[in-house]
């Protein structure tokens, strides 16, 4: 990442938490911080760059990029970043691992590390697995088969570094008349081809965001958008599995919690010592997900309810220093 953007980025976190920045108070306004979104490079709709100009239009001070297992969307913005935004890297390793799957995000990574590129690079073969299955299932098993030029596409994608899932496939059946909306086209196509176990082991993405440097942060613990809900003791076994790993974070503040919820989360990951995290998992359109939303009330959360940005300043003033 351009060490210029890390290390304003340092700084400006800094200064956001002496609070020299106005706080939202109104329900439907955007907290200052939303560390969990996601771009063109894997299955949202906004450019890298649009994607902040987005979150930073709604009052997003910190926005932190996490496409799923890629890093084309942080590349992209080595050529600079809006106005105004401090930008954390990141990105969203898909997990899987006894206790269950799981998605890990890793915060401030060097980049360049071997253990880190030998995960992004197995998390990349795997998501290229996983779309040769399901196109292969799609057309044996329920006999659709897309025009050559939309499946030279997705493997173009796929060959650029980017990140293909299951809102590339649905928003094909869409368009092709296949299904009436991209949730229903996943709920009742996609999602009968079984992927779970082309996943990166959750030790192995852990171990890589330690070793390289980064902060590693369970995502929406008790699942994400669209994903049946795990219980709390479900949460807690494996919330002590991904500890023993070395997992540092708890996204305890998340757009589809309620706010009771992630209160909860947050009292856990105190009485634990990880740090809090908080994020929208904004999608642009492929999801009803407004940056910087981050409990399902849409109340604001305070900067300083994230502990987790104090070590992010350090982190960021370290890769800017290198």
């Amino acid at each position: 990442m351009e060490k210029g953007i890390v290390r304003r980025a340092a700084t400006g976190i800094r200064e956001l938490l002496e609070g020299t920045a106005p706080e939202p108070e109104k329900i439907g306004e955007a907290s200052l911080a939303d560390l969990h979104m996601h771009s063109q490079a894997s299955d949202g709709t906004d450019t890298p760059r649009g994607l902040l100009e987005r979150a930073g239009n709604r009052g997003v001070c910190v926005a932190g990029l996490t496409d799923h297992d890629t890093i084309a969307g942080v590349e992209a913005l080595n050529a600079g970043v809006p106005e105004g935004v401090f930008f954390v890297p990141g990105i969203e390793f898909s997990c899987k691992d006894e206790g269950g799957k799981c998605h890990i995000l890793g915060y401030a990574c060097d980049t360049a590390h071997p253990q880190f590129r030998a995960v992004l690079e197995r998390g990349q073969s795997l998501r290229r697995q996983k779309l040769d299955r399901r196109l292969a299932f799609l057309e044996e098993e329920v006999g659709i088969r897309f025009p050559r030029e939309e499946v030279d596409h997705l493997y173009d994608m796929v060959g650029a570094g980017q990140s293909v899932g299951k809102p590339h496939l649905g928003n094909l059946l869409v368009k092709y008349g296949l299904a009436t909306d991209r949730n229903q086209a996943i709920r009742e196509i996609v999602n009968r081809c079984p992927t779970e176990d082309a996943r990166v082991e959750a030790a192995m993405a852990v171990s890589a965001i330690r070793t390289s440097g980064g902060i590693s942060v369970w995502a929406h613990p008790m699942g994400g958008e669209g994903e049946k809900r795990i219980g709390w003791d479900a949460f807690l076994r494996l919330l002590g599995i991904l500890m023993d790993y070395g997992l540092r974070g708890l996204e305890c503040f998340y757009s589809r919690f309620p706010l009771e919820l992630c209160e909860r989360l947050a009292e856990e990951a105190r009485a634990r010592g990880l740090w809090i995290s908080g994020g929208s998992d904004c999608h642009g359109t492929n999801k009803p997900i407004l940056a910087g939303t981050l409990n399902a009330e849409g109340i604001p959360v305070s900067p300083k309810r994230l502990s987790i940005l104090p070590a992010l300043a350090d982190r960021l003033q370290t890769l800017g220093e290198r």
